[in-house]
């Protein structure tokens, strides 16, 4: 008897499984940019993504909680950013807050790199402008270790300058360095939006 309730539970688990996988089936490169393109998820937002955003990763943590996603863009989309004070805003929970700073920029020498396993940041400039630095965590080298939820880095990338109309997003693959002055931009009005990864 106990080995057909485990053979039955076993059965069970691998048609959901194969139901899962099916569900989320694999598309190609074009595919996935023309799914980032049409910008269904987006739902209305008329903000775009960074072309830095790695579209396979979005593709795939959006499809994994869609529910996350929506919150965070519908968010961005039904409040007014200019007028949003700087301060912590929670969306659902633990899963998917923000943050909303206004305050000066840093030099590039005091920015640390940086990841997160739990959750991806989706980072706006929503006045002003910002350097903020790309990296592969595969391509770093770790400086200081894993302490609830950030990794720092030594790493090389690729420097984009952040402004409005554009949000970056990165992922547990991502090594970024954000919050870097850009000449004439004193104080920047940012806001990150962190969405569990449901890792």
């Amino acid at each position: 008897m106990k080995h057909k309730i485990i053979y039955c539970l076993t059965i069970m688990l691998t048609l959901a499984l194969l139901g899962q996988a099916q569900k989320q089936k694999k598309l190609t490169e074009k595919q996935i940019t023309q799914w980032v393109s049409k910008k269904e998820w987006a739902k209305g937002l008329t903000l775009n993504p960074h072309p830095s955003v790695n579209k396979d990763s979005f593709y795939v943590a959006y499809h994994r909680n869609e529910n996350n996603w929506d919150a965070a863009f519908a968010f961005l989309r039904n409040v007014n950013l200019d007028e949003l004070a700087p301060g912590k805003y929670s969306i659902i929970g633990d899963q998917v807050f923000a943050s909303v700073t206004e305050a000066p920029s840093h030099k590039m020498e005091d920015v640390k790199w940086e990841s997160h396993k739990h959750y991806v940041d989706l980072q706006y400039i929503i006045k002003g402008k910002e350097l903020i630095g790309v990296a592969d965590t595969s391509k770093a080298t770790i400086i200081k270790p894993y302490s609830p939820d950030i990794i720092n880095y030594t790493a090389e990338g690729n420097y984009y300058i952040a402004a409005p109309g554009e949000f970056f997003l990165f992922f547990p693959n991502n090594a970024h360095r954000p919050t870097i002055k850009v000449d004439g931009y004193d104080v920047v009005k940012k806001i990150v939006i962190k969405i569990a990864t449901g890792y």
